[in-house]
C-alpha cells in the first residue's frame, strides 16, 4: 500500500485511535493544517504530550537550544496525552502540516511508521550529527526499529521499577553491606521472604500496588512477570495469539499469592498506594520511575528505587515504553527546517540530564554516562532496567494508553483481587486477545513485522 493511500486509510478508520474532538479547538494547529493556513510560523514546530514536571523539563531543555542557536525559533505545542495526542498527530501529518519534531511513545510507533506518517531517521540528517545506532540504548534502538527501518531516536526508558523504603528495609535486614541497595534477591522465593521480611519489619503490607481503575499498571507488572518465562502473547504484527498457557498460569499464580496471602492489597486505588507508601505502611511500592518527583515532596520519607530481580524466570526483566522524537512525515518540509529538526533533536539529546531528573533513564549513551547525570540518585540506580526492557508487543492496537492496555490489564485486575482464578484469567486473555488479532488493521503491517 503507498503511503498517502496508508494514511488516507489511517485516517478514515481512526487507526484504532479516537478521532472524536479531534477538531474541537478552533485555533489549534490541527484545524488551521486542514484548512491549509498553518503559517511556518517558527523555524522548528515540536509537539509533545508533556505537563507537570516532565513539562517544566522539556521547556528547560528548548530554552537551552534557544540560547546555543539565536538565530533558530522553536514553537512547542503541549497537547492531550494518550489518543488524542496521536489523532492529531495523524491528522496534521496527512493534511501537510505536521511539526517538525514531535514525541511519540515507542510503543506506539508500528502504526505510525505502517501508516507512512513518519520520516525514516536516516532521511533527517540526524546521523551527520552523530546520532547513530551505537550510542543508544540498544533495547529502545532495537523498539525504534519497524520492519528493518529506523523511525525514531529514543530520549529515554521509562522502567516500571521496585521502590522501596529504606527506613524499614534496613530494619527488615534487607540492605546490602553498602546500603545504598537491596541485598541480591534471585527468583520468586526471595522476592516473596523480601516481602514478608518488611511486613515483619513493621509495615502493614509487604508491597503496594495501584490496582482498582488502573489496568496499565496492572498490565506493566503482569507484562514483566510473564516476560521472565515467556515471549509476547501476540506476534505477526498483532495477528496472532500466541500465549504460552502454562507460563501464563504460572504468572497469574505468582501475582495472586502476593494478594492471598496479604503480602499486598487486593484492591487499591492510585491515591491508596502512595498513601501506604509514603506513611510507611507499604515497605515496596510497585510502579513507574516517573513516579519519583512525587514521593521526593515528602517530608523525611526515605525510599530508594532499584530494577526488579528476577521473578519467575533466569534474568531479570523491566517493562518499560520510551519517549523518542520523530520527524513527521512532509514532503513540503525545505532541507533548511529538516536541517534545524536535526539540530534540535541532537540537542534536547545531549541536554537529556535535565530530562532524566524526571526519573527517567536518558537513551543517549553519552549522556547516560555523563557525571550530569550520574550524580543522579536514585535514577543512577535502576539504568540496568533499560537495557532489560520489554516493551508492549509490536502491534496496531497496542502501546501507551491504548484500548488493549485497559482490557488487558482488566484481566490482571481481577486474579489480583481474587475475583478471577489463574485458569479463567488466560481463557478470558484469549478471548480478549481474539477481538484485536481478528480485528482488520487500519493500515496494512506487512511494513512493520520484525
Amino acid at each position: 500500500m503507498g503511503s498517502a493511500m496508508a494514511r488516507r486509510r489511517f485516517l478514515g478508520l481512526g487507526g484504532g485511535l479516537a478521532l472524536s474532538g479531534a477538531l474541537g479547538a478552533c485555533a489549534s494547529p490541527v484545524v488551521s493544517g486542514l484548512t491549509g493556513a498553518q503559517p511556518n510560523t517558527a523555524d522548528v514546530i515540536f509537539w509533545n504530550l508533556f505537563t507537570g514536571g516532565d513539562g517544566a523539563n522539556m521547556v528547560l531543555m528548548e530554552d537551552a537550544f534557544r540560547k546555543a542557536h539565536p538565530g533558530v525559533t522553536v514553537e512547542a505545542t503541549v497537547l492531550s496525552w494518550g489518543n488524542p495526542y496521536y489523532t492529531k498527530l495523524a491528522l496534521a501529518t496527512a493534511s501537510g502540516t505536521p511539526p517538525d519534531v514531535g514525541i511519540a511513545h515507542l510503543s506506539r510507533l508500528p502504526l505510525l511508521a505502517a501508516s507512512g506518517l513518519l520520516e525514516p531517521v536516516a532521511d533527517t540528517g540526524v546521523a551527520e550529527l552523530g546520532v547513530t545506532a551505537d550510542r543508544f540504548t540498544p533495547a529502545a534502538w532495537q523498539k525504534a526499529t519497524v520492519g528493518g527501518t529506523v523511525y525514531a531516536v529514543p530520549l529515554d526508558t521509562h522502567p516500571f521499577v521496585l521502590f522501596y523504603n529504606e527506613d524499614l528495609a534496613r530494619k527488615a535486614g534487607l540492605l546490602n553491606s553498602a546500603g545504598d541497595g537491596l541485598k541480591a534477591m534471585n527468583g520468586k522465593d526471595d522476592f516473596l521472604a523480601a516481602l514478608k521480611a518488611m511486613k515483619d519489619a513493621g509495615a502493614q503490607y509487604g508491597a503496594a500496588m495501584s490496582i482498582t481503575a488502573d489496568p496499565s499498571t496492572a498490565w506493566r507488572c503482569f507484562s514483566m512477570v510473564y516476560s521472565g518465562l515467556a515471549g509476547p502473547i501476540v506476534t505477526d504484527s498483532g495477528t496472532r495469539i500466541s500465549i504460552d498457557d502454562e507460563a501464563m498460569q504460572e504468572s497469574f499464580a505468582f501475582l495472586r499469592s502476593l494478594t492471598s496471602g496479604g503480602l499486598m492489597p487486593g484492591t487499591l486505588t492510585g491515591a491508596g498506594a502512595n498513601a501506604l507508601f509514603s506513611t510507611g505502611k507499604a515497605g515496596f511500592l510497585f510502579d513507574g520511575e516517573w513516579q519519583i518527583p512525587s514521593y521526593r515532596q515528602v517530608k523525611g520519607f526515605r525510599f530508594n528505587v532499584v530494577p526488579f530481580p528476577a521473578l519467575l524466570g533466569p534474568k531479570p526483566v523491566a517493562y518499560a515504553d520510551s519517549h523518542a522524537l520523530i520527524v513527521p512525515h512532509n514532503p513540503n518540509r525545505s532541507a533548511g527546517r529538516t536541517a534545524n529538526a536535526a539540530r534540535f533533536v541532537k540537542s534536547l539529546l545531549d541536554d537529556s540530564a535535565v530530562w532524566a531528573q524526571g526519573g527517567h533513564v536518558p537513551a543517549w549513551l553519552p549522556t547516560q554516562r555523563s557525571k550530569a547525570f550520574l550524580d543522579q540518585s536514585p535514577q543512577r540506580n535502576y539504568v540496568q532496567a533499560a537495557f532489560s526492557a520489554v516493551y508492549d508487543p509490536a502491534a496496531w492496537y497496542t502501546g501507551a494508553g491504548s484500548d488493549f492496555q485497559g482490557t488487558i490489564g482488566a484481566t490482571v485486575i481481577e486474579v489480583l483481587a481474587g475475583r478471577a482464578g489463574p485458569k479463567t484469567a488466560v481463557a478470558a486473555m484469549r478471548s480478549d486477545l481474539k477481538r484485536y488479532t481478528t480485528a482488520r488493521p487500519p493500515v496494512t503491517m506487512k511494513e512493520a513485522s520484525r
